[in-house]
């Protein structure tokens, strides 16, 4: 069993992510504070520095959130690209970086991409550009981490609990249960791999 960080864990993704986790002994955070163990804003530096010092060593991070500006690029304001860049993108590299000093040895963080990085539609121009960013991201910083930490990305398109949210402006994508991404969240976490990018589509 492994003591598991899960960052975003009362959300339609984090719920996933837990579905596949329940064998490890599991500690919650979300930006509210509602419904989970611990308050952390991943766009904060201090914030996340305070719930690392917090709960101190553990075995994973699993982060499921980054939250996106929606609009067309020529409608898109510079707020709204730095809003999306300092959660989806900085905030998930903060939590590699401070993070690293509290994974035990050959432990593992767990980072958050999409579907549209791959299957661009209008208006998620940000969505896509720094899912792809962290994607790639992923893949460069795992030759780099100390002590055999491993770092990977699930790329989820829309799940079932979510289509209803979401199905509009999705049209024509395939939706998932939200349990075949929680398998994608177990073999990041309990697998080998890393630098690699676990794309969950129908």
């Amino acid at each position: 069993m492994k003591t598991v960080l899960v960052i975003g864990s009362t959300g339609s993704m984090g719920k996933a992510a837990l579905s596949g986790l329940s064998h490890h002994k599991i500690i919650t955070a979300n930006r509210s504070g509602n419904g989970a163990d611990h308050t952390v804003d991943i766009t904060s530096e201090a914030s996340l520095r305070k719930l690392f010092d917090t709960i101190g060593n553990i075995d994973a991070v699993v982060n499921t959130v980054g939250y996106c500006e929606y609009a067309t690029f020529l409608e898109m304001t510079d707020q709204q690209w730095r809003t999306t860049i300092d959660s989806k993108l900085i905030g998930q590299m903060n939590i590699v970086r401070i993070g690293s000093d509290y994974v035990t040895e050959g432990g593992s963080f767990t980072l958050i991409s999409g579907i549209l990085s791959v299957k661009p539609i209008p208006f998620a121009i940000a969505d896509a550009t720094t899912s792809g960013a962290i994607e790639t991201f992923a893949k460069c910083v795992a030759f780099e981490m100390p002590r055999g930490l491993r770092v990977n990305v699930i790329n989820p398109t829309v799940l079932e609990e979510s289509w209803d949210v979401y199905g509009e402006m999705m049209p024509g994508f395939q939706p998932v249960p939200a349990t075949l991404v929680g398998k994608a969240f177990q073999r990041s976490v309990d697998g080998f791999i890393s630098g690699q990018v676990l794309t969950v589509d129908a």
